[in-house]
């Protein structure tokens, strides 16, 4: 398959990145860190866990008030 003019330019970029490490020690070689995101976002994982541990407490708070009527028959 041929490339494509973007991935022609695409490889001369990266060949030529790689061109200026060789020779280089790898602790003089500069990286980009790339600052990872969360796979979902932050409200969405408090969310979860409000309704979770909301429903737990609220099933809790329902039997200890409903008395023990219900485990003894």
């Amino acid at each position: 398959m041929a490339q494509t003019p973007q991935q022609r330019r695409a490889n001369a970029q990266f060949a030529k990145a790689e061109e200026t490490k060789r020779g280089k020690p790898v602790s003089s070689i500069k990286k980009e860190k790339k600052v990872e995101k969360a796979p979902i976002p932050k409200i969405w994982v408090y969310l979860l866990l409000f309704v979770i541990c909301g429903g737990i407490l609220f099933e809790l708070l329902r039997i200890v008030f409903s008395g023990a009527s219900g485990f003894f028959g």
